[in-house]
């Protein structure tokens, strides 16, 4: 067991927005995660127990013990030595991807895509397909066995779980789907409980747009972590905020290379318009999962009906643009929803993915970074970006939760 030494570093947060390292037992298994999760950011390059330490606010007794453990369980292996600097060289410590592994599942109105995931978070399989949504839930239960299968390996790492993202409003705390608009059979289906029954594997539901959200913003964060030479001459405190005194439950600050904590917006366009929103160093649900409706809000009063039942939606507004092959005129239309926004929430990155954008990346990069800057009101304006990852890699990295301790 995890004893420490008693630091007291229990109000700490790292640049994840997560409370650091507490060197209590009862916190194994968080202190495990809080571990594995830097050693993930590292890479193959890895990180000293020096850095864990720092990065973590744990003891280097503590880094020992849990990193012995997670060796000796597979996950952890040694990655080489860092270049003396006059003393002994470092150990560096990396995480092992293919120890375990993950599916991520992206059920769309009309088609299917499955994905295996490594812990790394890279795809190692993956099998897609046409989907009819509206033919209800239990045909969708029986395309998702039937993926999960194909890019299944029985003789290979075990599955960790199986991430489903599907059309919202949806309870991601009960694992029951919504009334998904034009989708009445849908709304009260248990589709968690049903599918962990058929699986045999724990399932996370959760909607499309906060999948997107989380694989985006981990593909961001992971590319802009510090790298360990900078780390280890910063300290601890470059990386988990200052404030040694704060209790368990404070907000404390996290420095992050001098700015603050990261948040983004995924902005996704395809058979519908959603929005993931990456807040407070994870995913923002809502107190009712429905957070993200970015699709139905109101830009043209007494505008073109919306399948919601509402007037002048951009969503409404946005497919009719892309149904009729004005592909620049759908992106100022997104472009215009983005910035409200961003006046609301004041976030560092918008994050666009989806099929819609895939067919024409460019043409939305620039139409909604060019409305964002003809509409910010700071001129540190949000960075507009294409999401480095897709659904179904967001909910495999969902489905990993567990292992890092993120949400």
């Amino acid at each position: 067991m995890n004893r420490g030494s008693g630091s007291g570093n229990s109000g700490h947060r790292d640049v994840y927005g997560r409370r650091g390292g507490v060197n209590l037992p009862a916190l194994r298994g968080h202190n495990d995660a809080l571990v594995l999760d830097l050693l993930r950011a590292a890479g193959p390059a890895g990180l000293g127990r020096t850095e864990l330490a720092a990065r973590t606010g744990l003891t280097p007794q503590a880094v020992s013990k849990i990193t012995a453990r997670l060796g000796v369980e597979g996950l952890v292996a040694e990655a080489g030595r860092a270049a003396s600097t006059g003393g002994k060289p470092r150990t560096l410590l990396r995480l092992v991807p293919d120890v375990r592994h993950a599916v991520g599942v992206h059920l769309d109105r009309d088609e299917l895509l499955a994905v295996r995931v490594d812990l790394a978070g890279r795809v190692v399989a993956e099998s897609g397909g046409p989907l009819d949504f509206g033919a209800g839930p239990e045909a969708a239960v029986e395309a998702v066995v039937r993926a999960v299968a194909r890019v299944g390996d029985p003789s290979g790492p075990p599955l960790l779980g199986v991430g489903v993202a599907a059309p919202g409003p949806l309870d991601h705390r009960a694992g029951v789907m919504g009334r998904v608009t034009g989708f009445p059979s849908w709304k009260d289906f248990p589709l968690r409980g049903v599918l962990e029954g058929r699986l045999g594997l724990p399932v996370v539901l959760d909607k499309d747009t906060n999948a997107g959200a989380a694989a985006a913003a981990g593909a961001w964060l992971r590319a802009t972590w510090p790298d360990a030479d900078a780390d280890a001459d910063a300290g601890a405190d470059a990386y988990v905020g200052r404030g040694t005194d704060a209790g368990p439950d404070a907000e404390v600050a996290e420095v992050y290379a001098g700015g603050g904590a990261r948040t983004c917006v995924y902005l996704h366009i395809g058979t519908g318009l959603g929005a993931g929103l990456w807040l407070g160093g994870g995913v923002y649900r809502g107190a009712r999962s429905a957070a993200g409706e970015f699709g139905h809000q109101v830009l043209l009063l007494d505008g073109p009906r919306c399948r919601c039942g509402a007037r002048g939606c951009v969503e409404a507004l946005c497919l009719e643009a892309v149904a009729r092959g004005d592909v620049p005129e759908a992106a100022r239309i997104v472009g215009e929803a983005a910035a409200n926004l961003v006046a609301l929430l004041d976030v560092d990155r918008v994050l666009l993915g989806g099929r819609v954008v895939a067919a024409a990346p460019d043409v939305f990069v620039a139409r909604v970074g060019a409305v964002l800057a003809a509409r910010a009101l700071d001129p540190a304006r949000p960075v507009v970006a294409l999401a480095g990852a897709g659904v179904a890699q967001g909910a495999a990295e969902m489905a990993l939760t567990p292992l890092f301790g993120r949400a």
